[in-house]
């Protein structure tokens, strides 16, 4: 989608329409921490880019419409959007709120052509939202991204089998699939440059050079990408972050407007981004044996902590102690334990279940308690009233739930 934040506000709002928007942090006249979440076309002329520090954004367009993410309107809008993909085949994968793969290689002859199918779904997200996208048709996932990114907004980049390396030589590295900025660095230092430059060089020399990246990295600028679509079930891990400048629920927060260091509020925050994870996980009837931590401090320095269970997990608590614990052994460890935190996250994968008699046995964290299907009674009756009034209507004692919007409640 094109802009999608800042298109949604837009389209809600017709005075907002043609003027620069820029969804985010609280720019506190110049003075705000956070950063810029999306950008509307207008504010971009102005140099404004998403990931870029809100008062950056603010001295460059002041006179643009900053707004709070809205993050509840803005998955309204994406269901609506996935439930046009439907219409057009059941292979979708979904990337983020607001960009998926689809695979139409059943179903394209529905719709006449490729081509056609691919103009008929733009004009069907137009007809059903108002808003537009921007399309890549191309033989794979990697050269479909690519070509979806070129003729931003509204665009439609169609690329044939027999014009993919036409296509591709002249890009910058840059536009490779996992390429980073510390990998574009060292690939430039070696006088690649353009897409036609790395996928001229030796194989080995890129491989040595880059080790499994760089051989994933070397295929793709020839073209070569073999990953099929992963639809909802074959989802692989459930996760959420939060960043501190925003408050959980995604409303800006008068009080955490900056990195934070203190022990109970990222406590509380980790409580909260379990029950998140915990709920999800048991939406889709997920258990996980691998409970992951990520930290990023304040100098943008990125860890993550993992920890394998011996039994499958989807209980907030079990997740909450165990990201706990690899805090704590985080800040012990690697001695950061008074360095200012700018985001955390939290996440359960490794779904499908290994046989544990060939493993070691590994540390677990807490013991299987006898009460299980108790527990398991519990948990269902949370989740039945949450579906009935609301995911904000029960919650976990201790979790952060200052400077939300939720309506009032009750610790349990």
């Amino acid at each position: 989608m094109d802009a999608f934040f800042a298109s949604v506000e837009q389209k809600h709002n017709s005075a907002y329409a043609g003027k620069p928007v820029v969804v985010g942090a609280d720019p506190k006249a110049g003075r705000g921490r956070g950063v810029v979440s999306a950008c509307s076309y207008e504010a971009r002329k102005f140099g404004i880019s998403s990931a870029m520090p809100i008062s950056i954004a603010y001295r460059r367009c002041p006179q643009a419409v900053f707004l709070p993410v809205n993050m509840e309107l803005y998955s309204r809008e994406s269901r609506e959007i996935f439930s046009v993909f439907k219409d057009f085949t059941p292979e979708v994968e979904k990337l983020s709120i607001d960009e998926a793969f689809l695979d139409i290689t059943g179903s394209f002859h529905l719709f006449k052509t490729p081509e056609n199918t691919a103009r008929k779904l733009k004009e069907k997200i137009k007809f059903k939202t108002g808003l537009t996208s921007s399309v890549g048709l191309a033989p794979n996932k990697s050269i479909a991204k690519i070509a979806s990114d070129i003729r931003k907004p509204d665009g439609f980049v169609v690329v044939k089998e027999s014009q993919i390396r036409q296509f591709l030589n002249p890009l910058g590295v840059d536009k490779l699939w996992g390429a980073g900025k510390k990998t574009v660095e060292k690939l430039n230092s070696m006088g690649i440059y353009k897409i036609g430059d790395l996928a001229a060089r030796d194989h080995k020399e890129i491989a040595d050079s880059f080790g499994k990246n760089g051989e994933r990295l070397w295929k793709l600028s020839r073209g070569i990408d073999k990953r099929n679509i992963r639809t909802e079930n074959d989802v692989k891990s459930v996760s959420n972050e939060y960043t501190f400048f925003e408050n959980i629920s995604g409303h800006l927060s008068g009080n955490i407007s900056e990195d934070k260091a203190d022990k109970n509020l990222l406590k509380s925050v980790l409580l909260k981004l379990s029950d998140k994870v915990s709920r999800r996980l048991r939406t889709a009837d997920l258990k996980g044996r691998t409970v992951s931590l990520k930290i990023r401090l304040a100098g943008f320095e990125s860890f993550t902590r993992s920890r394998t269970l011996i039994e499958s997990v989807n209980y907030t608590e079990d997740i909450f102690n165990t990201v706990s614990d690899l805090y704590a052994i985080f800040n012990k460890k690697d001695n950061k334990e008074n360095k200012k935190v700018r985001l955390v996250g939290v996440k359960v994968s490794n779904f499908k279940e290994e046989k544990i008699a060939d493993r070691q046995p590994q540390f677990n964290l807490f013991e299987i308690k006898k009460d299980d299907k108790k527990k398991e009674k519990i948990y269902k009756a949370i989740d039945e009233i949450r579906k009935k009034h609301g995911a904000g209507i029960i919650y976990p004692a201790g979790a952060d739930f200052k400077n939300t919007k939720e309506r009032k409640r009750e610790d349990v």
